[in-house]
């Protein structure tokens, strides 16, 4: 499997391991979340950054899921990764609910 852009290399933000903005903001909890590894084709949460809590954008923690969800969907960075994946683009809701399923 070929890893492809994450979200901490689009969006240039510094809070990826060892980043340039890790000892003042922290390592961003899409760089370190591990259930979400090669979902989409991405490094940990790299690629589905939209469904980790607490990540930043824009230069702003974003806080809840549930209080983002319109800005994530809107976001370019979410628009690239879907229309990469196409149809096998998937969310760890879906992932998860083909894993029960078996």
């Amino acid at each position: 499997m070929t890893l492809a852009l994450n979200c901490w290399e689009y969006m240039k933000c510094g809070r990826e391991p060892n980043g340039v903005k890790t000892e003042k903001m922290g390592v961003c909890p899409a760089a370190t979340d591990t259930q979400r590894n090669g979902l989409n084709h991405g490094k940990r949460a790299g690629r589905s950054c939209w469904e980790v809590t607490d990540t930043c954008c824009v230069g702003q923690t974003q806080g809840l899921l549930v209080k983002r969800q319109i800005s994530c969907v809107n976001c370019g960075f979410y628009r690239k990764v879907k229309r990469e994946e196409g149809a096998q683009f998937k969310q760890l809701k879906e992932r998860l609910e083909i894993c029960i399923s078996v």
